[in-house]
């Protein structure tokens, strides 16, 4: 399943709050697409998923959002 999280209107901490209870959703296989503005969920989110073993990419849409595609593989 893939999910979508346009966060673009939050500000931190609820983007981060909202990302991990997403998190607790996925199921192995499953993806989710996030969408940031906020610069403290820019780099507090990352810094979570790094921290949580997660597999990742990131990229900016434009300017200001920045996309992160994680993939629920966790690295051993």
């Amino acid at each position: 399943m893939i999910y979508e999280y346009n966060a673009t209107d939050e500000k931190c901490p609820l983007p981060l709050v909202k990302t991990r209870l997403l998190l607790k959703k996925l199921n192995e296989g499953d993806s989710c697409i996030i969408r940031l503005k906020d610069k403290g969920s820019k780099s507090d989110i990352p810094k979570l998923l790094i921290k949580q073993g997660y597999t990742f990419s990131k990229h900016y849409i434009d300017n200001t959002i920045l996309e992160i595609e994680i993939i629920n593989r966790k690295v051993k």
